[in-house]
């Protein structure tokens, strides 16, 4: 089994932002939102809130979207173009997507890719709110093992120092860097991953 961070590694960008940006312009009225995602940011920033939290008032824009699931269509029509050649030249059927990104925007590419569904950040589609905690860091991996178990992971890429938890479960990481996989480098699991 090969695991897959997805923004910046298998897509070209954050697919988070680029759906943001990509609603604000079919939904001007997302825009009265940015005061408050301006907010949490920087409280977030000042360690005033966790990241969980801060994403949470981000995505509350989904509730200016009528209808969530042909905007999450439409924007993969326009977007799907951005998933790296390097990614679809080996992709296997079992891949595991694996990201902070939200599960119900990251279920439709993983579809027309013929892939399982992704682990992602638990979100409402219709709310913003975080049904569970941000897939980060060493939450990937606890969500991975509860999904997959004990399962081998043969192969894991990333373009990300903070996915090392997951790295150091592979046989072998690759770090992308300039959109092409290099060998991760030395990597020592932390005790609790071994």
């Amino acid at each position: 089994m090969k695991a897959y961070d997805f923004d910046g590694t298998v897509y070209r960008g954050d697919s988070s932002v680029d759906f943001y940006l990509f609603t604000l312009r079919r939904h001007p009225s997302v825009l009265a939102l940015l005061p408050k995602q301006i907010a949490a940011f920087f409280r977030f920033k000042r360690r005033k809130c966790d990241k969980t939290a801060m994403k949470q008032v981000f995505f509350g824009f989904v509730k200016k979207i009528p209808d969530i699931d042909r905007e999450v269509s439409l924007f993969w029509d326009k977007k799907q173009k951005k998933i790296y050649g390097w990614y679809l030249d080996q992709k296997k059927a079992d891949d595991v997507i694996i990201s902070a990104s939200p599960e119900f925007l990251l279920g439709e590419i993983c579809r027309r890719l013929s892939l399982p569904a992704p682990i992602g950040s638990p979100v409402d589609k219709k709310s913003g709110e975080f049904l569970g905690k941000n897939c980060h860091d060493t939450e990937k991996v606890a969500r991975f093992r509860a999904l997959h178990g004990e399962a081998k992971i043969e192969e894991f890429y990333s373009d990300s120092r903070s996915d090392t938890p997951m790295a150091s479960l592979a046989d072998r990481a690759y770090f992308v860097r300039k959109h092409r996989p290099e060998p991760w480098g030395d990597l020592t699991p932390p005790k609790e991953y071994r």
